[in-house]
């Protein structure tokens, strides 16, 4: 199947490609009578895009039942080609008031755990779009959405009963947030419907009144780069339109009462006793240059009848933060409701003005304000670092979380709420990229209240910590006991070969009888329910392969070395069938840079030999079915230690990185060097145009919804804190738009015309084309209508893997002999 004559037939829209070799253009843009329509990849290839979706599983409070969430296939170009607002850094859907594109279930199933009993919920459509499933706090009942072409309804089913039914006639506000929350009755809700008198759409003045205007007068004001942002008094009035909301208070019967006027309200938190809302409003002035995140709001509290009983901030536009990584806004943030109390605020407040920069003993200070809320707050912590988080569980103890990004160090103190004089004890201390390190993170309990709290042991002294286990030996999950007085750990339970198994939950501190995730290189992941005191299992799900067709592909974790000694692993894929009597193959590569402070951390292996092969259309498993080998996940560590910044070196470390994924696979027979193609997505697309700049290792290369001119995102980008004008030969040396003089090899060019990822828009793609085409190269643009930084469209989807497929085939699996050997031997990658 030819790129240049693609096959008649398929369905009739027009993805916008363009065709460019070493000798001029090859295909220009379609117009409707000759356009390139959707095309499908090799039917072994196209029948993975249609696997039904395994169910995802959602623990009621209770921990007597399992929720199974199932998911529909993948919705048609139609459904994702609905109109969309693009406002203040949203997407909205502006028939429905509710997110655009989302990714909704179609089928909820009760399931019980002690006995198995199923129970489908009964009362909705077969094609229900369902969203924001939230349990009711005593676990009786189940509260979501339903989204239709025109409203977003609010439902509830009873656990008995297996029955759901719309609970108002009143649609929801599901363009921002949460709609609803659940108050600790179990039987009231407080939720944002859209107005009854909101008034028609505003509408766009056929002629202006006049210009645009942004005025800054001296003040230093830099942003990174956010996308769909408003762009004139009309995007004002569009957003104060669609994201206006009138709180109600509705009992699981209909019943429901007004609270308040109508506002721009983003968040209704009821307080554990449910006597109070915590509630943020938006309000102008906004921003042409930051998200609805950043906009002024006003944080209150409102008693049951709407009346604001305590303000706690008018926060300003947060226009002028820092952009270090480790900066943020001043004032209350990260305000919410103690869960282990009946109704206290609790937030965190920068004492360095916001600015990591400015040295400071103290970066953040928490506090805490109780019911009525008419006392001076009271600091519960001083931080040295930035406040990361709270896991509250008793008077007694609370843990709280610090860390400092440009040191990567984490720090966990143990505080007492209730008794806040006590001095804060450290019991934890770790950098957050030494994986080995990890101590894991607390296992919660549901409270009657709705919240979660620690689940403790020992009189509450000792907690229970479940990590991922990261070792030399791979991965190992386990679940420990932890003495918070002496620091003492104890080891329960942990994962044993040939099993990759994680802890969900501690159901039953007493009986130690947990639900773990189960699964293996060949078995797929299922729930059990595991008792360790009586060292038994039974299986909770028996979910089936999905796609039996890899279970013959072999797969291996390899590990090898980096030129400067740095650690690297990636696990190998061969084809069904393939042995090494039968020769080197073509082979894809699959890769995302990340960055690291140390050496050491970033040769740590983060993965394991023993979990199931999950093929998704996005990754490049596919390709094991059309004859080539898989290199998944090389890493491609960017180090920097001491003062050193990890991108000082990019460019060297990561064609460094991938000479050594080449050089090992070439060594171990499977790859043949001549026929090698590497590829990403985001950043891995990135990665994809700079190895294909500044190296020779790559037969070809393909590159989905990347950035490569560093210069549009001047004010830092990634993990790259500095500025342009800080670090200008940093942004020239890695930006492969400036070396397109340099790239001789085909590259494949896919973005989605929608792409909203901060950074990558679409005209990254635009431009670095036109840069290749001006110098010759051989590439291929094609931009997919309607999508975003990921591809819904069904369509889409298997017209990027027809792309894909057609771009190895010709340019990697059939190609010519190279004249060139330089892949062949140790280190000759770079030019």
């Amino acid at each position: 199947m030819s790129l240049r004559t693609p096959p008649k037939g398929g369905l009739r829209f027009l993805p916008l490609v363009w065709m460019l070799s070493a000798s001029g253009l090859l295909l220009a843009f379609q117009g409707p009578g000759d356009s390139l329509t959707y095309q499908s990849p090799p039917q072994a290839i196209a029948d993975l895009v249609d696997i039904p979706p395994t169910p995802s599983v959602s623990l009621s409070p209770g921990r007597e039942w399992m929720l199974l969430l199932g998911r529909p296939g993948y919705p048609g170009i139609k459904e994702v080609s609905e109109p969309e607002l693009r406002i203040a850094g949203l997407r909205i859907n502006p028939r429905n008031n509710g997110p655009s594109r989302t990714w909704s279930l179609d089928k909820l199933t009760l399931k019980r755990i002690s006995d198995g009993q199923m129970r489908p919920i009964g009362g909705l459509a077969e094609d229900a779009r369902i969203g924001n499933v939230r349990w009711s706090p005593d676990s009786s009942r189940i509260a979501f959405s339903v989204s239709h072409d025109d409203r977003i309804e609010l439902w509830v089913a009873a656990v008995e009963s297996a029955q759901a039914r719309k609970v108002i006639r009143y649609a929801l506000n599901d363009a921002y947030g949460s709609p609803f929350s659940w108050l600790s009755d179990s039987r009231t809700l407080v939720v944002r419907t859209v107005p009854d008198n909101r008034g028609t759409v505003p509408r766009k003045p056929d002629v202006p009144v006049g210009p645009v205007v942004e005025e800054n007068i001296g003040k230093r004001a830099a942003v990174r780069t956010y996308q769909d942002l408003l762009k004139n008094p009309h995007d004002e009035a569009l957003f104060d339109h669609y994201m206006t909301s009138q709180v109600m208070e509705v009992t699981v019967d209909g019943e429901f009462r007004k609270l308040g006027a109508a506002g721009i309200i983003t968040r209704v938190s009821p307080s554990p006793d449910a006597r109070f809302f915590l509630v943020e409003t938006i309000h102008q002035p906004y921003s042409y240059r930051v998200p609805a995140s950043r906009f002024p709001r006003r944080v209150e509290v409102w008693n049951r009848q709407a009346e604001v009983v305590h303000t706690l901030a008018d926060l300003p536009l947060a226009e002028s933060i820092p952009i270090s990584f480790d900066s943020t806004a001043t004032g209350p943030r990260s305000v919410g409701w103690r869960s282990d109390a009946a109704a206290t605020l609790a937030w965190a407040e920068a004492q360095d003005g916001g600015n990591a920069r400015q040295p400071s003993e103290v970066r953040d200070r928490l506090l805490a304000l109780a019911a009525p809320f008419d006392a001076k707050p009271t600091v519960l912590a001083d931080l040295g670092l930035r406040y990361a988080g709270t896991v509250w569980g008793h008077d007694g103890m609370a843990l709280v979380l610090e860390r400092w990004w440009k040191t990567r160090q984490t720090r966990i103190w143990l505080i007492q709420p209730g008794a806040p004089q006590q001095q804060a004890r450290k019991i934890f201390d770790y950098s957050f990229e030494d994986r080995y390190n990890d101590p894991g993170f607390p296992i919660l309990k549901a409270t009657p209240q709705g919240g979660s709290v620690l689940l403790t042991a020992n009189g509450g002294r000792s907690v229970f910590l479940s990590g991922a286990g990261h070792s030399p030996q791979g991965s190992h999950p386990f679940l420990d006991r932890f003495d918070t007085r002496t620091g003492q750990k104890e080891r329960l339970w942990q994962s044993q070969d040939p099993y990759y198994e994680s802890v969900v939950d501690l159901i039953d501190a007493e009986s130690m009888q947990l639900i773990t995730r189960r699964e293996s290189n060949r078995d797929v992941p299922n729930y059990y329910l595991r008792n360790l005191a009586q060292d038994e299992m039974r299986p909770l799900t028996s979910f089936p392969n999905p796609h039996p067709q890899f279970a013959e592909a072999d797969k291996e974790l390899i590990r090898y070395k980096r030129q400067d000694g740095v650690e690297l692993t990636a696990t190998l894929y061969t084809p069904p069938g393939w042995t090494s009597q039968d020769g080197p193959l073509p082979m894809l590569m699959w890769a995302y840079p990340r960055e690291f402070k140390s050496a050491r951390a970033a040769g740590q292996v983060t993965t394991s030999p023993h979990r199931f092969t999950r093929v998704s259309w996005g990754g490049p498993l596919p390709w094991l079915l059309h004859g080539y080998a898989v290199l998944e996940g090389p890493t491609m560590p960017i180090v920097g230690e001491g003062e050193a910044e990890p991108n000082d070196t990019y460019v060297e470390q990561l064609v460094a990185s991938a000479q050594a994924a080449v050089d090992e696979v070439v060594r171990r027979g499977v790859a043949d060097p001549a026929r090698i193609a590497i590829g990403g997505h985001s950043y891995g697309a990135f990665m994809t145009a700079n190895l294909l700049a500044h190296s020779d290792l790559f037969r070809a290369g393909i590159a989905r919804s990347g950035a490569y001119n560093r210069t549009l995102t001047p004010f830092g980008f990634q993990a790259e804190e500095r500025t342009y004008w800080q670090a200008p030969q940093v942004y020239f040396a890695m930006s492969p738009f400036m070396h397109a003089d340099k790239v001789d090899e085909p590259i494949l060019l896919i973005h989605g015309e929608a792409d909203n990822n901060s950074g990558t828009f679409p005209i990254q793609s635009r431009r670095f084309y036109h840069a290749l085409k001006g110098h010759g190269a051989i590439a291929r643009l094609v931009m997919l209508p309607h999508e975003s930084h990921g591809y819904r469209a069904r369509e889409s989807v298997l017209h990027t893997l027809w792309e894909m497929t057609e771009w190895l085939d010709r340019y990697v699996k059939n190609a010519t002999p190279r004249q060139d050997t330089e892949v062949e031997t140790t280190g000759s990658g770079n030019r």
